[in-house]
């Protein structure tokens, strides 16, 4: 997959800095791209999902949750504990 046209500048710089073929940097580029455009929703569930397989309880994760989705790249509205629950379980 290329990456799209207003993603031209970050691909040819990634391909500068990294000496990456421009193909293989658009790929990084929009993998990246990617992950940061994941819907706060599916990135809520996915992360709870991941420290609830590492044993850690929800009086511990929706606290760290919160705290991720506070210094992410594109930060996610501010959400409440309450209001990550919903997500999680409706």
């Amino acid at each position: 997959m290329m990456a799209r046209v207003e993603d031209t500048d970050i691909v040819e710089r990634v391909a500068a800095s990294t000496g990456l073929p421009p193909r293989v940097a658009a790929r990084v580029v929009d993998d990246v791209l990617a992950f940061y455009r994941t819907p706060t929703e599916d990135y809520v569930r996915r992360r709870h999902a991941e420290l609830q397989a590492q044993g850690r309880k929800n009086p511990e994760i929706f606290p760290l949750i919160a705290a991720e989705l506070r210094g992410r790249l594109v930060a996610a509205p501010i959400l409440s504990e309450r209001q990550l629950r919903r997500i999680v379980y409706g």
